[in-house]
């Protein structure tokens, strides 16, 4: 940490324009930002006041002279403590593998949003009340339809049912939602169950554009429109015209730009910076927010014209500690998605990791979970995740009381274990077994009610008892 109480990041990094982009977002928490273009300078600023000082560093993996994973043990022999961060391309999986298993502490996924960065650098420095612990990769695989997306939680299965029905329509869809609740994947299947699938869907990270680009970003440009325009640009609206555009982070666009784009949504045309005339498009809108946009309304943060212009039909997803029962078949489903990236393979759970993830809050949701399981799929060795390969996950959780539903195993179905140690299911002999000897605990011996609430006869009941060696008292 420098003198003066901020907090020191080098960017290894030869890319101007991410250079300022990285400096101007993390001075919003108080860092300052050293750079160097290269691998040697990386190395020789170590060793002098202010590489003494560094509280982390992010390196971007495109932009290195050598091997990024030789430059991360170099930093991590000279100074074993310090927290580096990879910047990769989205779907540079086996880039961020092996980096991390190089002793990358963490990797962000270009474009950059700046939340991520924020709270990837407030973890890397020792804060976890900001959310994501680990902002790893964005989309491991394909994107979902609406009937593949995981979760049973009323609340979250009414959200998507909104959303399916609105999916059919030409209108704009406000998405709200914590940071990491899955916006993106719903906005996803939007389009895909959309008359407009057959396009791309363009996505627009409005968080992640400096101020003064966003219009030509959305709009495009003519060539010598501003300083710098040495070409023509085509804007996001006219690449999405026939389809469907995201923009997400919608609550971080500012507000000259957020007047351009309600006459946009208005009028159904677009005009570049520096052109002439309008260009007629055919866009269906898609936003999406962690913020609760009419409070921005409220602050004079946000338009409330285009609010309610976006606001057409409202999707709120609930944040993961509303769904823990979702938590499961969450971890199955995502450990099958992180199983077919470069670089890894099938890995079981066991129930009592598991459980420590079912008994935790989540405060950066799906994307959090999401992330711990590749951090944890990168650095296993063994055949099956176990609770030791989520320490930090176990701290957090360390020293919280644990809630009922918390404490049960995470399975759904207490004192039933599904799977052995080492990650494989039990064979259903054992399983049904456990199974009745709960149901003659919880109903206190009364058979007739034993076999009446799982779905057999008596005779039946008292021929499993003998056939899988159940004492009836003992059980």
């Amino acid at each position: 940490m420098t003198r003066n109480g901020q907090r020191l990041l080098m960017l290894i990094d030869d890319e101007p324009a991410q250079r300022r982009l990285v400096a101007a977002i993390a001075a919003r928490r108080g860092w300052r930002t050293i750079f160097a273009g290269e691998s040697e300078t990386a190395i020789a600023t170590l060793g002098t006041p202010d590489g003494m000082a560094l509280d982390a560093v992010i390196l971007d993996h495109w932009a290195l002279d050598c091997d990024s994973g030789q430059l991360i043990a170099e930093l991590r022999t000279r100074r074993p403590q310090l927290p580096i961060l990879m910047l990769t391309a989205n779907g540079s999986v086996a880039a961020a593998v092996s980096a991390m298993r190089a002793g990358a502490t963490d990797f962000l996924v270009k474009p950059l949003a700046s939340e991520r960065l924020l709270a990837a650098l407030e973890t890397a420095v020792g804060g976890t009340s900001s959310g994501e612990l680990r902002p790893l990769t964005e989309k491991l695989s394909h994107p979902l339809a609406f009937d593949e997306i995981v979760g049973s939680a009323p609340q979250f299965r009414a959200a998507l049912a909104i959303a399916a029905k609105a999916a059919r329509a030409r209108v704009p869809v406000l998405i709200e939602g914590e940071s990491g609740v899955g916006k993106e994947v719903v906005a996803e299947a939007i389009h895909a169950a959309s008359p407009r699938s057959k396009k791309e869907m363009i996505c627009v990270n409005c968080g992640a554009i400096p101020a003064n680009l966003v219009e030509s970003e959305l709009f495009g440009h003519e060539k010598g429109a501003f300083t710098g325009a040495f070409e023509r640009k085509i804007g996001r609206f006219q690449e999405a015209d026939g389809g469907t555009l995201f923009l997400d982070e919608i609550g971080e666009m500012p507000l000259e730009a957020q007047v351009k784009l309600l006459r946009v949504l208005q009028s159904g045309e677009i005009q570049p910076l520096g052109a002439r005339h309008t260009r007629e498009v055919d866009v269906r809108v898609v936003a999406a927010t962690n913020k609760t946009l009419i409070a921005e309304v409220e602050a004079g943060r946000f338009r409330e014209d285009l609010y309610y212009r976006l606001n057409v039909v409202q999707v709120t997803i609930p944040p993961l500690r509303d769904r823990s029962g979702d938590v499961p078949a969450l971890v199955r489903h995502l450990l099958g998605r992180i199983a077919v990236q470069p670089g890894l393979r099938p890995l079981g759970i066991t129930d009592e990791a598991l459980q420590l993830l079912g008994s935790y809050d989540w405060p950066g949701n799906v994307r959090q979970l999401q992330n711990a399981l590749f951090r944890a799929a990168v650095l296993c060795e063994g055949d099956a995740l176990t609770r030791t390969d989520f320490p930090q996950i176990a701290q957090l959780a360390a020293g919280k009381p644990e809630s009922s539903a918390a404490s049960q195993p995470a399975t759904g179905h207490a004192g039933v274990t599904l799977f052995r140690p080492d990650g494989n299911l039990r064979p259903l002999e054992e399983i049904e077994a456990d199974v009745i000897r709960l149901a003659i605990g919880h109903y206190r011996g009364r058979m007739t009610e034993v076999a009446r609430r799982l779905g057999i006869g008596r005779s039946t009941l008292y021929r499993k008892l003998g056939e899988l060696g159940i004492d009836q008292n003992a059980a």
